[in-house]
């Protein structure tokens, strides 16, 4: 039978970029895998983290058996491999979050061997992602295996796959056709595979007479569902092969019994049950580490999800852990698992090719777990814009592929938040999600439900989600009265509040997605007075510390009762009376300042005390909501100080107060009249509106801070406002040139 041998411990890193002969000898660092070197600098800011080719050597001792083969198995390396074994190069892997495998057994010898491995996330235009919005950690960050397995075995070269194909499909009856496919290498004479699928208890419940068939067809009469994260039942399926009725390998693959559909307006329904979507998106990556997690992060990851009460993970923007999949299947997330087809598109022919690799590989592998139920096809790949045709036919392609692969699960996609509706670039998969910023990035909070209802209504036909939502939240800046772009806890929690909200009033959203769970790294940022990072998770980089946005959530989604203060870390007040929010699931909270009995309140998810009296010096307040209970400490001061406030404002202020610096006023939104509250798809009817709209953006796309608008985004834009368009750019509210523009448009009559 198969041998599976770990050879993470005591390898060699060697950080330069040298030849794999000079590497075979050069001195470096003793590492054990996973291994990143971009665990401090892809962290702290300002993009120049190390992009390169660097090696890892490992001396392995191995006593070769006759009639074995011999694989070296790796889980992730980022971003293009190539493998030598005893200064023989046995492959080359381009793509960095799949599993990939290659037949060393020739290169082998008894006793020693030198293993080399060449990582190299250097920027290319072969593989993706090249352009994104987090970090792309250099290294071997994931595990390394050697498999023994005997001449003839099941599979391990076919992108890395298990070997092992489960395909449930739940019928009106109730019962459950299972067909079961293994994929066998040099098959011999006297050959023959036995199938068995056994239940959680581990009982066997149905088995195959061994036959010299790769397929069989099971049915079960009355199947234990898989049914999310109220019962993720899972069974097991095991292939065992073997030759003159000698077993000689065996693989195996967890799969649950489920149905589900999208509806365009019930949303998602499992097992023939309306079942709400409502969840997160994850990064891998965690402070220190980078890419490379054991199972012990993975599994507090699961925890602290689990613990918000989600029930589905966006698990973004590329292929996860193997692990964490398994974990979903356990704890029964729903999951949108995707490629890293994203931001910019590149239109070479190895760039197509590795999008078809990516898919291919993410399904084969991935293709048993009854947790994932969608294949996203790309994220925000039309930043540069849609008319691209190659753009438009690799998307198809992709999609395609999935199908061929896949006929029980759907594509989506998460489209850039002006791309047009219509566009073929927004279209092309089964159902469709966007990313949205609405009262972050661009316009109003209340612009999130505008235009959600009015997708809904256009295209009733459609089923919509929401991939990405969110906004930056610091711990260390607060505000009693928080604006967009102040980067206070307070703004964020005060966001979530309004799109959990929303969300729970819409059940036809067939899923929405936080952004994100947690912070993570993004050494391009910088940006409220933190470098390197993205702040928008519900949850710190390190999962030290839960944001108070993360109980607003536990709010409307967890079953079991819970209570929070809010405003915990905004400890010194100069009030002698402030305001206390708190969120339960309960009916009922009762604040108490220093001991003493406040105020009962009876509501709904959100309670808000006001003039909650404060004594000079540390107060104590506290709540009972039913049995629990919550307690903080607040600070009166006698002056107000600056000190959670964003003092630099360059990278953050209000982005609401649209004011002309030059005179002090603020700008004019005559009635009648063009301004930069109106749409683009209006300015353009108007032709010298259009002029002088085209011609302020042009001048201003040189000082963009986010992305610049180029004709293809500003044909996907028509129905954002000129404001809005200008606050995806990066454009600051106080912009000179912003106040001309509006000026020189209030002269033009609609």
């Amino acid at each position: 039978m198969r041998q599976i041998t770990s050879i993470n411990a005591d390898w060699i890193f060697i950080k330069e970029n040298i030849s794999a002969d000079n590497a075979m000898t050069a001195n470096g660092d003793k590492v054990n895998i996973p291994h990143t070197w971009n665990n401090l600098d892809g962290q702290d800011g300002g993009g120049d983290y190390i992009r390169d080719k660097f090696w890892y050597r490992k001396e392995l001792n191995i006593e070769i058996k006759e009639n074995k083969k011999y694989f070296i198995e790796f889980e992730g390396v980022s971003c293009i491999a190539n493998v030598y074994v005893n200064n023989t190069h046995v492959g080359e892997h381009i793509g960095g979050f799949s599993t990939f495998r290659f037949d060393i057994t020739n290169q082998l010898k008894n006793g020693q061997n030198t293993i080399l491995v060449q990582a190299d996330n250097t920027v290319n235009q072969k593989t993706y992602p090249q352009v994104a919005d987090f970090t792309f950690f250099g290294g071997i960050y994931r595990n390394v295996n050697i498999i023994e397995v005997a001449d003839t075995h099941f599979d391990l070269e076919y992108c890395g796959a298990p070997g092992i194909q489960v395909t449930p499909v739940l019928n009106e009856n109730g019962t459950c056709d299972i067909n079961v496919k293994s994929f066998v290498s040099n098959i011999v004479n006297n050959l023959t595979v036995k199938y068995s699928i056994y239940d959680a208890e581990n009982n066997l419940v149905l088995e195959d007479t061994p036959s010299n068939m790769t397929e069989t067809n099971l049915t079960m009469e009355n199947p234990h569902l898989w049914n999310g994260i109220e019962d993720p039942y899972l069974y097991r399926a095991v292939a065992t092969l073997y030759l003159n009725d000698v077993a000689i390998d065996e693989v195996s693959a967890n799969f649950g019994v489920r149905s589900f559909e999208v509806d365009p307006n019930k949303g998602f329904i499992l097992n023939g049950k309306p079942y709400s979507l409502r969840g997160v998106s994850r990064h891998q990556d965690r402070e220190d580490m980078g890419w490379a997690l054991t199972t012990k992060e993975h599994d507090e990851d699961m925890e602290l999800i689990r613990e918000v009460g989600a029930n589905t993970i966006r698990l973004a923007h590329y292929q996860h852990d193997q692990y964490f999949y398994d974990l979903c299947d356990k704890y029964g997330m729903v999951v949108w698992a995707e490629i890293p087809f994203i931001s910019v598109f590149m239109n070479t022919e190895e760039a197509k090719q590795d999008t078809l690799n990516q898919m291919k590989e993410l399904i084969v592998q991935n293709y048993n777990h009854p947790s994932i139920c969608f294949w996203g096809v790309s994220n925000e790949i039309t930043m540069k814009g849609d008319k691209d045709e190659a753009l438009i036919e690799n998307l198809n392609a992709v999609n395609d592929l999935a199908h061929s692969l896949d006929k029980t699960r759907k594509t989506t996609v998460a489209n850039l938040c002006i791309l047009d509706p219509a566009s073929p670039a927004a279209t092309y998969p089964d159902i469709i999600a966007y990313n949205h910023y609405f009262g972050w990035y661009m316009g109003e909070l209340t612009q999130n439900e505008d235009w959600i209802d009015d997708y809904h209504r256009r295209f009733p036909d459609r089923c919509l989600g929401i991939s990405e939502y969110g906004a930056e939240g610091i711990l260390k800046w607060h505000s009693d009265d928080p604006k967009v772009k102040d980067y206070s806890e307070e703004y964020h929690a005060l966001y979530h509040e309004h799109m959990a909200k929303i969300f729970d009033e819409r059940p036809f959203l067939w899923a929405t997605y936080v952004w994100n769970m947690f912070d993570f790294a993004a050494d391009n940022r910088d940006e409220g007075g933190v470098q390197g990072r993205n702040n928008k998770g519900l949850i710190t980089y390190d999962r030290k510390i839960k944001k108070d946005a993360f109980y607003i959530y536990q709010a409307y989604w967890a079953t079991k009762p819970m209570v929070h203060i809010c405003g915990r870390r905004y400890v010194n007040r100069a009030h002698e009376a402030t305001t206390v929010k708190v969120y339960s699931n309960l009916n009922s909270v009762t604040l108490l300042v220093n001991g003493e009995e406040f105020k009962t309140l009876e509501g709904n998810k959100i309670f808000i005390f006001e003039n909650v009296p404060l004594a000079l010096g540390e107060n104590t307040i506290s709540v009972k909501a039913g049995d629990l209970t919550d307690e903080i400490k607040l600070n009166r001061i006698e002056e107000a100080t600056d000190e959670y406030v964003l003092k630099d404002t360059a990278a953050g202020g209000n982005v609401e107060n649209w004011i002309d610096i030059t005179t002090g006023n603020m700008l004019e939104f005559p009635e009648g009249y063009f301004s930069i509250k109106d749409t683009f798809g209006n300015i353009f009817e108007n032709e010298a509106a259009k002029e002088v709209a085209l011609k302020a953006l042009e001048e201003l796309n040189e000082n963009a801070e986010g992305i610049p608008m180029t004709e293809e985004m500003l044909d996907m834009a028509s129905t954002m406002t000129l404001m809005s368009i200008l606050n995806f750019m990066g454009i600051k509210c106080d912009n000179p040139q912003v106040a001309k523009l509006n000026e020189q448009l209030n002269k033009i009559q609609k």
